[in-house]
């Protein structure tokens, strides 16, 4: 056995001991938090068609007397509460609570993903769009027909009306995965790209195969 495949054993039994996403809810702005839920509630992400509904509320926070509710953005239980803060006043950005999210399928071979190929972060917010020649590569083939490698110009940012072209700085591979939309705006560090060596390919898929077959 390779020490790739002892690899994806050992994130695969994560996985199966451990199917949640913790996500930590913060405080939007400064001000006195008092929360609307409990332990253990079971709360729901925005839905409707139109993504019209909101979701569970969790807290309120006022500052200058301008109560404001916070919403969940994700559906799960409410694994841990900070009680001590109830009624006191926080600063942006303390943890408040955290929310323990069932993975689904898709989410946990996104995980398993982010976690074995490597990512191409995006180096400032702007809008990104693919060089025209991989654009084009792309079109006609998929983006895993795309053989990328250190130096090649991959992606144009689009920054207050200018336009720069952004090189590749990773292992060379395939382009297995593509986390935004030409014209998005992304934030800096947030990948743009996700790039698998031509070798680890049939690996990958082999372990995504597996994710479909063995998760509900």
């Amino acid at each position: 056995m390779s020490s790739q495949e002892i690899q994806f054993d050992e994130i695969l039994s994560r996985y199966r001991s451990d199917p949640y996403e913790y996500v930590d809810m913060r405080a939007i702005h400064t001000g006195v938090v008092h929360f609307l839920v409990d332990e253990k509630t079971e709360v729901d992400a925005v839905s409707g068609e139109w993504k019209h509904i909101p979701g569970t509320a969790l807290y309120e926070i006022n500052r200058e007397r301008n109560p404001k509710k916070v919403t969940s953005k994700t559906n799960g239980l409410v694994d841990s509460i900070h009680l001590e803060l109830e009624g006191k006043f926080v600063e942006a950005g303390e943890k408040l609570l955290t929310i323990r999210h069932p993975l689904k399928k898709k989410e946990i071979i996104e995980g398993i993903l982010q976690e074995v190929l490597f990512l191409f972060e995006a180096p400032e917010r702007a809008r990104y769009y693919f060089a025209m020649d991989i654009q084009s590569r792309i079109e006609q083939k998929g983006a895993r027909s795309v053989f990328i490698q250190p130096g090649d110009e991959i992606i144009t940012m689009s920054l207050m009306k200018r336009d720069t072209p952004v090189y590749y700085t990773g292992d060379p591979g395939i382009i297995h995965s593509v986390y935004f939309q030409p014209g998005d705006s992304v934030d800096a560090g947030q990948p743009l790209i996700g790039v698998c060596a031509e070798e680890k390919l049939p690996l990958v898929q082999k372990v995504i195969t597996r994710v479909k077959a063995e998760w509900e």
